[in-house]
């Protein structure tokens, strides 16, 4: 069964756009759950233009299924999951400006400072993951660094799905077996969409997670939160 964590970063932009608390993060996470969804997802940034560092720590009252913090392992964010302890923390080597994540990471080159920001987060019995390009050697380095599951940086096949590009897939099929054979769990996550999620689950064996927050956003303007929800669940079963 693979678990749909639903990423509220969008929403907290448009709360942003205008200040004070519309839309409410908070009640969202609460609905969002009731609809079906198994995990809630936030990527805090320091420049903080969607999810707050506070908004992080009060979903940690509100989420009741599994709570996932993505972000870079600077000090303050280290800092920041340390203190809720969340159900998973996962790693992504996104520059402070970066508009969204853009690249997994260098395993190989950073293998020693990723070990070590692990063991951290695993000593306060927080699961990892790690975000990493379909690069054989890239899910390899993942091993060596001690973390529990990997999370595929999906970008290039949505693009080139897209374009009707079937196999673009094949290097996720492929990173995604070297992963299962090495004892590491598998998320994937970055463009995922209801175009796409169906033949990407079905290929893609051992999937444990995804996570998807833009393209879900997008899609619930015109059908709805509920509903967009439920069609995730229903394609990520079947």
């Amino acid at each position: 069964m693979t678990k749909l964590s639903v990423n509220i970063n969008k929403l907290a932009t448009l709360r942003n756009a205008r200040g004070g608390t519309i839309p409410d993060i908070l009640q969202a996470a609460r609905d969002i759950e009731s609809f079906g969804a198994d995990g809630i997802t936030v990527h805090p940034r320091p420049d903080e233009r969607h999810i707050k560092y506070q908004d992080a720590r009060d979903l940690a009252n509100i989420v009741t299924t599994e709570y996932n913090i993505e972000g870079n392992p600077i000090p303050a964010f280290v800092d920041l999951v340390l203190g809720i302890q969340p159900t998973q923390v996962t790693l992504v080597p996104d520059a402070e400006d970066a508009i969204t994540s853009n690249a997994g990471w260098d395993t190989l080159n950073h293998k020693e400072y990723l070990k070590d920001v692990i063991s951290n987060f695993q000593e306060a019995g927080i699961r990892t993951s790690i975000f990493v390009d379909p690069d054989p050697a890239m899910v390899e380095g993942a091993k060596a660094t001690g973390t529990d599951r990997i999370e595929l940086y999906t970008e290039s096949f949505a693009h080139a799905y897209s374009q009707g590009d079937m196999k673009s897939i094949d290097p996720f099929k492929e990173a995604a077996r070297i992963a299962h054979e090495c004892g590491l769990g598998i998320n994937a996550g970055h463009d995922l969409s209801l175009d796409n999620i169906r033949f990407f689950k079905e290929n893609i064996p051992h999937l444990l997670e995804v996570s998807i927050g833009h393209a879900l956003i997008c899609e619930s303007i015109y059908m709805g939160l509920e509903n967009v929800v439920r069609m995730y669940r229903h394609r990520l079963r079947s």
